[in-house]
């Protein structure tokens, strides 16, 4: 017998909206993703709980698509919880790992050095930490890694999709070709791959935007007939959908090859203040991310390089 899924849909204090778990119920009751660690979200879970016949301390685990606030915020609301499960690279976040994150501030500083942003940005690296206070912390009790399945829930498998966040999975159920995808994939907007740290001092950063056109092609190796998102609505016909995000993103690289090839050589900041003249400063973060993933994709497929002038990293067309 296939276990049923129940969409529980919470408000978050973010842009994004309200963002969606999905509650697992058969053999075993998982909580897939747990909002974010505010009293209305809370107040909100607990009321669309009792509407299912099901208490907090009804639930025995709870499975992380990804670290995001947004998205384990109410870990610590259910008391009985056996264990908690995510990807290896979730437990830094959900384990609050002081050396991470003071190497995860580090990486910033000399990524905005590194991209020629102004000093008047340079306050937004105090604020880095801001979001922690919408999370939770625990101990990650199970690593789910590509081709795992979920405790007590044999049938769905551990899919790695990278991009948006390096600690991202998602969970397929080949029996129906049902998809619960966290953020990688969203019918209403296309998920942001996000700058993030290397996982060790030693290893080069991650290209994020690299990683989450992978991941989408990945998914095209699936037959799947519908979708749980973390956002907006569930969805089908998936296929044009990743076809037409993949188009849109080689297009938004076009305009940039485009911008680089006026300039004799160019930052990352000064890229990002042409591609998002009216946003950079109000979603500074998002907006670079978005930039350097464009460089990462020109440079890989050899269409610029660069070079440096002491700190500065500049870009220039590939002749």
């Amino acid at each position: 017998m296939k276990d049923t899924i129940h969409q529980i849909t919470l408000p978050t204090p973010y842009a994004v909206g309200d963002v969606h778990c999905y509650l697992l119920e058969g053999n075993t009751l998982t909580l897939i993703d747990a909002g974010v660690k505010t009293e209305e979200a809370r107040d909100e879970l607990i009321t669309q709980l009792i509407r299912l016949n099901i208490k907090p301390h009804d639930i025995d685990q709870v499975v992380l698509t990804h670290h995001h606030p947004d998205h384990m915020g109410l870990v610590e609301e259910f008391p009985n919880v056996k264990a908690v499960a995510g990807h290896p690279l979730l437990k830094p976040w959900y384990e609050q790992d002081e050396e991470f994150f003071n190497r995860y501030e580090r990486f910033f500083r000399s990524m905005y050095v590194e991209a020629g942003v102004p000093e008047e940005f340079f306050y937004l690296l105090n604020t880095l930490r801001k979001p922690l206070k919408w999370t939770s912390s625990g101990i990650l009790d199970q690593e789910l890694t590509e081709g795992k399945s979920i405790a007590g829930h044999p049938e769905w498998e551990v899919i790695e999709t990278p991009g948006h966040a390096q600690s991202h999975i998602s969970f397929y159920r080949s029996s129906d070709k049902v998809f619960i995808g966290g953020d990688h994939l969203l019918a209403h907007i296309s998920s942001n791959p996000l700058l993030e740290p290397p996982v060790s001092i030693q290893k080069e950063r991650p290209k994020p935007l690299l990683q989450y056109r992978a991941s989408m092609k990945k998914l095209l190796d699936y037959e799947i007939e519908k979708v749980y998102p973390g956002h907006g609505e569930i969805f089908e016909h998936v296929k044009p959908l990743i076809t037409q995000r993949l188009k849109s993103q080689e297009a938004r690289a076009a305009k940039v090859l485009t911008m680089i090839e006026k300039e004799e050589s160019i930052t990352a900041y000064q890229v990002c203040e042409k591609l998002f003249p009216r946003h950079i400063h109000s979603q500074f973060g998002l907006t670079m991310s978005e930039t350097v993933g464009q460089l990462d994709y020109l440079e890989a497929n050899q269409l610029i390089t660069y070079t440096y002038l002491g700190e500065q990293k500049y870009y220039y067309v590939n002749r």
